[in-house]
């Protein structure tokens, strides 16, 4: 058993490993549990979110045990990078890897719970939503600076961006889902769009999008959107062609 945590929690180590120990018969569940499991618990003042990954294949034991680092360690480590270079992020707590003679068994992230006004999704499924544009391009402004901090979140889709409103018409971003990113000296034009593709099929959202971006950032509007909209198409007829395989493919079950 691999077991790391944060320093800022050492004096509550016992209670943390309680709550990862006893998992599979404490907390409170939080989601649908459909890949991984998640589950909540009281520390103190404050809400721990544990979440528990699932079990890899035969092939990811092994992987996570001699040449990969576990989802629950990157997304440890990325929150902990995260959080020095200025993004928001729940913080981090401890994560928790249990290995056999295989390779890697199971493992955990423990990180504070935060409680959200909305996240992108609600932007992308309710047009009327209050304050919509002004939160939009506030979340482009934010996307910007994780591009220019060099920070590539490969899962950077609707739900994995919490929104908090602090004072009015201001709003802070908080990222989660951490166990896909990449960190680089400087992102190219073309990944930064590509980074974006995932989140909204609406052209009319894309189209704010990059009214903002180029405002940040000092590109032409229309290079923008023209690039941002084919990654969007893209990505939008890959995802929809995925879907309908997956349908073909239970039918014959």
């Amino acid at each position: 058993m691999s077991h790391i945590i944060n320093s800022k929690f050492t004096s509550k180590s016992t209670e943390i490993d309680s709550y990862i120990r006893d998992f599979k018969t404490s907390g409170k569940i939080f989601g649908d549990g459909k890949r991984n499991i998640i589950k909540l618990f009281e520390l103190d003042d404050m809400i721990v979110n544990i979440k528990s990954f699932k079990i890899p294949n035969l092939i990811n034991k092994i992987a996570y045990r001699y040449f990969r680092k576990s989802k629950a360690r990157r997304s440890f480590e990325y929150a902990t990078l995260l959080l020095e270079k200025g993004i928001g992020t729940p913080q981090p707590i401890a994560y928790s890897e249990n290995y056999n003679w295989i390779g890697l068994k199971d493992s955990y992230y423990a990180s504070e719970h935060l409680q959200c006004d909305l996240t992108y999704r609600e932007l992308v499924e309710i047009p009327t939503y209050p304050d919509h544009e002004n939160i939009l391009r506030q979340f482009t402004r934010f996307s910007y600076s994780l591009h220019q901090k060099g920070i590539e979140f490969k899962d950077h889709s609707p739900g994995n961006t919490l929104i908090k409103k602090s004072v009015e018409g201001q709003y802070h971003f908080f990222l989660v889902d951490l166990n896909r990113m990449n960190f680089h000296e400087k992102m190219s034009f073309e990944l930064r769009m590509k980074n974006l593709c995932r989140l909204t099929p609406v052209k009319e959202m894309v189209a704010v999008m990059s009214n903002e971006y180029a405002k940040a950032s000092g590109e032409p509007e229309n290079l923008i959107f023209e690039t941002l909209w084919r990654y969007t198409a893209d990505f939008q007829e890959r995802f929809h062609r995925k879907k309908r395989l997956k349908k073909k493919l239970k039918f014959w079950k």
